[in-house]
């Protein structure tokens, strides 16, 4: 196995409100950088890049200084820090949001070391696409670009999400937005289309119900880790996102459906606590334990 490769990340940085079946929590850590971050930085170097107030508690630093992350590449701006809130339903099959200060965030526009932008391996979180297409116009060399969405911007711009889409070689969706951006509700025909816009990687998240893959002349269904009680699952997808890339950084040959069951199984650990601190306390045990689990259903479903 070669070197790990080192991954650069950009996305948001944030401090979340939360109400949930299983209670509430106020200015938590959050964003999709942060939880990407912290998931791939348990396989490989991560170098975030992102944008921060003042007001950016000294938690979230000594968060984001855990081992693998740099943060050289992380501004910190006068104003405040991007601030998110949402609700989920009793069975978290529904999410409201109460609130989005963009503060910071909404004048981001990204600056990366230049040696930085060397990087192999590159994700694209979910922010606004003109400024995932600068950031890929700035790492022409990299192996893989790899990108995530959301529906406001399918909404606002989905042209420009085209674009996006055509500059990736790995995308990454959940049904709802697949469904959104293609007009299709079958998943294995919307991962199709999305493939005919450019990546040769198309992975649709759906939550409890696994993930649908679709790269060369291959296609399944993985499904997830039986999580007993799910508490938060705020971040699962940008989660996903970093067990993902985190394993293909370790891969001299890539295996994408090995990089989906880690992606799994990093995403299970998250929603069972509250925010992305629960990240840090994985084993590698604990999540070789889940990886199997996973495979072991997934070649039992296809096996029947």
């Amino acid at each position: 196995m070669k070197e790990m490769k080192t991954i650069l990340a950009v996305g948001s940085i944030a401090i979340d409100t939360l109400q949930t079946p299983n209670g509430n929590r106020d200015n938590i850590l959050g964003g999709s950088a942060t939880y990407f971050s912290l998931a791939a930085g348990m396989f490989a170097p991560v170098k975030l890049v992102g944008v921060v107030g003042n007001d950016y508690p000294k938690a979230g630093w000594r968060l984001l200084k855990s081992p693998n992350i740099n943060i050289d590449n992380v501004q910190v701006v006068d104003g405040k820090t991007f601030r998110w809130g949402g609700k989920y339903n009793h069975d978290y099959s529904y999410r409201e949001t109460l609130f989005t200060e963009l503060g910071v965030f909404e004048s981001f526009s990204p600056v990366i070391r230049s040696e930085d932008c060397q990087s192999p391996l590159v994700f694209l979180g979910n922010i606004q696409p003109d400024l995932q297409l600068e950031v890929a116009r700035s790492v022409t060399s990299a192996e893989y670009i790899v990108s995530d969405t959301m529906n406001l911007w399918i909404d606002l711009c989905p042209d420009k999400v085209k674009e996006v889409f055509a500059v990736s070689r790995i995308v990454l969706i959940n049904h709802e937005e697949a469904i959104q951006f293609t007009g299709i509700k079958d998943i294995p025909d919307a991962a199709c289309l999305l493939r005919s816009a450019g990546p040769e990687v198309v992975v649709i998240k759906m939550g409890a119900k696994g993930a649908y893959l679709s790269f060369n002349d291959r296609a399944l269904y993985v499904p997830v880790f039986p999580v007993e009680k799910v508490v938060d699952p705020t971040g699962a997808g940008d989660s996903f996102a970093g067990g993902f890339l985190g394993c293909l950084a370790q891969m001299e040959k890539p295996d994408f459906i090995e990089a989906v069951l880690t992606g799994s199984a990093v995403a299970s650990f998250g929603v069972e606590n509250f925010g992305p601190e629960s990240l840090l306390n994985v084993t590698r045990k604990s999540l070789d334990g889940r990886i199997a689990s996973i495979r072991d259903r997934l070649f039992a479903a296809e096996g029947a």
